[in-house]
């Protein structure tokens, strides 16, 4: 997953940068697993990781993303360590 257009993709949700670094690390971090790949049986791509958040209620980016895995979670088990639990400002 290319970082750069992953960023620019979530660009589109308005996020602080801070909010934005963190939802690419972990969406990075999600695809380098393969996790994803193997409970659904398709790549995660950013047109994947965009169609989901904007599924999501209209909150902040990273509430949009763990609203996403938080509905991983609930249909295969084992997304919650993907979460964004703290954000550094810094």
């Amino acid at each position: 997953m290319d970082r750069d257009r992953l960023q620019s993709a979530l660009d589109a949700f308005a996020p602080k940068p801070p909010e934005r670094r963190v939802v690419v690390r972990q969406a990075i971090d999600l695809a380098d697993s393969g996790r994803y790949t193997a409970d659904t049986g398709h790549e995660l791509t950013i047109s994947v990781i965009e169609g989901n958040l904007r599924d999501a209620p209209e909150e902040s980016l990273v509430d949009r993303w763990n609203w996403w895995i938080g509905s991983l979670t609930v249909a295969y088990g084992g997304y919650e360590r993907f979460q964004v639990r703290a954000i550094d400002e810094a």
